[in-house]
């Protein structure tokens, strides 16, 4: 029997469905991670190499996580399309949203707060260093990297409330491109003062790496919605749900600085708008910061 044109026009239109919905469309068989810098490469792939490993269990796919030297890089590895996930810091992820096309879909839930947001610190040395956020002025002090939420954005609006301009208050300023590195400027007096995210501090202390009766917290910011999980909005749907389904599951693993997991919950753009305010209040322009 001879196909008719019209009959072969169909059949060609049904294939090109088939292939537009998945149904025929090879699915990527390896996920790239990346991974915000809050403790030395190294140590961060080691923090979340269980994670890392249950999800490619469950999803079936090679998981292969990767970490920049600071949290632009994970934001410009995104936009590059060479990673598909990336755990970001809030504000790293609304710069990512907005110059990488990344979307939030979860965040980490730690099993021992149950909490989905945390907290920023400013610390000092106890007995030695200021104990004030008066006491900040014209002493040296660290923030992490420009684009850290608790590291930078948070303490800088904050101590912006109070009245201090830090571009003028301190006598010097450094980044110091994560939070270990940081408390342990404070803890070695190569800095009066940091902006810390709360549980990097508590997990620095459970490791023994510092003893928490020789800091004293100077300064504590309002909540700040937890680090989140985003896709690049171009990923296939299917992935997408094999992800998102797999990271709920996975519970008991340690999770970089966050302790024990109870999970991934679900978690969307919407959430960060207080981040997006945030920078509006210490102006800043996003689409410049890179």
């Amino acid at each position: 029997m001879k196909m008719t044109r019209k009959a072969w026009l169909q059949g060609a239109a049904a294939s090109l469905a088939l292939v537009a919905t998945g149904t025929w469309a090879q699915q990527p068989t390896e996920l790239r991670v990346g991974l915000i810098p809050s403790e030395d490469a190294q140590a961060m792939m080691r923090a979340s190499q269980q994670v890392m490993d249950q999800l490619a269990a469950k999803t079936g796919m090679k998981v292969k996580p990767f970490v920049a030297n600071d949290y632009n890089g994970v934001i410009e590895a995104m936009r590059s399309g060479k990673i598909d996930v990336a755990y970001f810091g809030p504000f790293s992820y609304v710069l990512a949203s907005q110059l990488a096309h990344a979307e939030a879909f979860a965040i980490p839930v730690a099993k021992k707060s149950g909490k989905s947001s945390y907290q920023s610190l400013i610390i000092s040395k106890k007995d030695k260093g200021p104990a004030s956020v008066a006491a900040l002025q014209g002493k040296t002090f660290a923030f992490v990297d420009p684009s850290s939420a608790s590291g930078h954005l948070f303490p800088k609006a904050g101590l912006k409330g109070e009245g201090v301009d830090t571009d003028k208050y301190f006598s010097r300023v450094i980044f110091s491109g994560s939070h270990d590195a940081s408390i342990m400027a404070v803890a070695n007096g190569k800095v009066d003062a940091a902006a810390v995210a709360d549980p990097i501090f508590q997990t620095a202390v459970a490791k023994g790496h510092v003893k928490a009766e020789d800091f004293q917290i100077v300064w504590r910011s309002q909540p700040i919605p937890e680090s989140p999980m985003a896709w690049r909005r171009s990923l296939d749907a299917a992935t997408k749900q094999k992800v998102a389904a797999a990271l709920a599951e996975i519970k008991g693993l340690p999770w970089g600085d966050r302790g024990e997991l109870n999970g991934f919950a679900p978690t969307n753009d919407q959430a960060y708008d207080v981040v997006r305010q945030t920078a509006k209040a210490l102006n800043l322009e996003l689409g410049k910061m890179k």
